[in-house]
């Protein structure tokens, strides 16, 4: 493989991202008049009205934050029940070619917790362990719903910030149905036919024998097309984006990564249009801009430098060990910054195989909240939590009473807040901590396999799905304390999000003075910026210091 042009694959690496930005600035359009009301015509149109009929509700039959919390959490418990109950009787129901049987009890609550948080965390391999129908009524049927409860939560935190002396914040009923029939269903359409296009399979045929190889098939395009806009992550077969049926060449790859920021970078701009005015909106996907090409740049700079003790075996050029060389560094590191920035999880290369450095950088993505840009709609939610707390505490260094959009920010909204911000760093350190404990829980001794639990743990705590392969788990305890850490990380953040938008949209705006803080200007970009880093340093230094940058200094001292 020739030696890659830095010039060159920065201009594509902007490209890349001035196409993502125009995109979303036109999706969001589209989602504020969708959930504006403006978008109910035809077809679609019909069947909506026909589910509120079914359901018993109207759009017009808004709730408070505490019953829009009941009947999301209502919605995703019924759906870890039906997609239980599935894997367990997979081996009776039909679409089932290969003959796989039931899943083991824990491994199916594991999974199903899995996919009904969005992580898609998978502790088995899906070629070989579900069946079609699993994988299209059980794991795809959940990436869109999964998917449109982040969006839910997003929006009803939008109404909650822009609304005025109001107990309401919408009604997740409507709002679900409208994520799924205008926005997520008509991508996930569009990019299934054009991933098709590419080569990604879409078929029910059974497994293909060659000799002694087995070939799986399967409904391969339409799952990846969801999951990737849905940052649903896992994957139909166990390589995940690595597989050449699920990513084929080099295009489909950008289109892949193309497909995971889409939504979660469409969200902010949507937040500029609730509020009426744009720079809000530019303000935050700045912030989330900032970070991402920073770890980009970070990513690929430490795999173009690789490793030392190559270079003194006389091995030129960099190591694609572990990764495709079809993707080639700049897919790779494209790839790897999209999926661990949001909480996709979807890989094209193994994370476990990157430099020590390298793989620093998708861990500390998702150890920062996975807020650039974040998962669909818990990206939004989360930088909002970062967004109050820089607020306060800009507030409190100039003295003054903080505000945001012209509303206060009190003691009940900062609780909620430092909820949404640290409590999946808590579960990390706490699983982390407890995983060190246990003599027969690490895989590999030394900072590496540090590195492969913390990731393990911080994956599976923000939701993305993806791990450092190293590590087994597949265990009980991994199993167990997994589902934990993925419904912890899941709905503490969402509710506590849920309750500050309740809270904030109580609040009568008061108009701006001379003294109020702007948090639309660049000042207040770099300083939330500076929040989201200080907080996963203080949070994660230690971790980052005994596991990648350990390793590092090992690999350049000939160890």
């Amino acid at each position: 493989m020739t030696h890659p042009d830095p010039l060159m694959d920065a201009a594509a690496a902007a490209l890349f991202l001035l196409l993502v930005t125009g995109a979303a600035l036109l999706l969001s359009s589209y989602i504020h008049r969708v959930f504006s009301g403006g978008v109910s015509a035809g077809l679609p149109g019909a069947i909506e009205r026909t589910v509120y009929r079914f359901i018993g509700t109207t759009p017009e039959e808004e709730e408070g934050w505490r019953g829009y919390t009941r009947d999301l959490l209502i919605f995703n418990g019924i759906g870890f029940v039906v997609l239980f109950a599935l894997l367990l009787l997979q081996g009776a129901l039909p679409l089932n070619p290969g003959g796989v049987g039931a899943f083991d009890p824990l491994t199916a609550v594991n999974a199903a917790v899995s996919f009904v948080t969005n992580t898609n965390w998978q502790v088995y391999s899906g070629e070989v362990s579900a069946s079609y129908l699993s994988q299209m009524a059980g794991f795809t049927v959940q990436n869109f719903l999964s998917a449109a409860t982040g969006i839910c939560i997003a929006i009803a935190v939008m109404r909650g910030l822009t609304s005025q002396s109001t107990d309401r914040i919408g009604n997740f009923w409507v709002d679900m149905t409208r994520s799924v029939l205008y926005i997520l269903l008509p991508l996930a359409l569009t990019a299934a036919l054009l991933l098709a296009s590419q080569g990604v399979i879409q078929n029910l045929d059974a497994s293909v024998t060659a000799g002694p190889q087995t070939i799986a098939m399967g409904p391969v395009a339409s799952q990846e097309a969801i999951k990737l806009l849905g940052t649903n992550g896992g994957g139909f077969f166990a390589a995940n984006s690595a597989h050449p049926y699920e990513n084929p060449t080099a295009i489909s790859n950008l289109i892949e990564a193309f497909l995971i920021l889409l939504v979660p970078a469409a969200l902010p701009f949507v937040f500029g249009r609730m509020t009426g005015a744009m720079r809000q909106g530019w303000a935050i996907y700045a912030v989330m801009l900032t970070i991402y090409v920073a770890a980009f740049g970070g990513l690929y700079a430490a795999e173009l430098a690789g490793n030392p003790l190559m270079g003194e075996l006389g091995v030129s050029g960099i190591s694609m060990e572990g990764k495709e060389v079809r993707f080639g560094l700049l897919g790779t590191a494209l790839f790897a910054t999209s999926t661990t920035a949001t909480s996709c999880g979807a890989v094209d290369a193994m994370h476990d195989s990157l430099t020590p450095l390298g793989g620093m950088v998708p861990m500390l993505l998702i150890l920062l909240g996975e807020v650039v840009f974040g998962g669909v709609g818990s990206g939004f939610y989360t930088v909002t939590g970062f967004v109050v707390v820089a607020v306060f505490i800009a507030g409190l260094m100039i003295g003054r009473t903080p505000e945001f959009l012209g509303k206060k920010i009190e003691a009940a909204e900062m609780q909620m807040a430092v909820v949404t911000v640290l409590v999946p760093g808590v579960l990390v350190l706490l699983l982390s901590g407890i995983t060190l404990a246990l003599p027969w829980a690490m895989g590999n001794p030394g900072p590496h396999g540090l590195s492969e639990v913390v990731y393990a743990f911080a994956s599976m705590s923000n939701n993305n799905g993806s791990a450092f392969a190293g590590l087994d788990a597949t265990g009980p305890f991994y199993v167990i304390a997994g589902a934990l850490a993925m419904a912890v990380g899941r709905f503490a953040p969402a509710i506590a999000m849920l309750v500050l938008a309740g809270s904030m949209a109580e609040k009568k705006a008061i108009p701006p003075g001379p003294g109020t803080l702007s948090t639309a200007s660049p000042a207040f970009v770099a300083w939330t910026t500076l929040i989201i880093l200080l907080v996963g340093g203080l949070t994660f230094f230690p971790l980052l210091a005994m596991g990648p940058v350990a390793e590092y200094l090992l690999m350049v001292g000939g160890v």
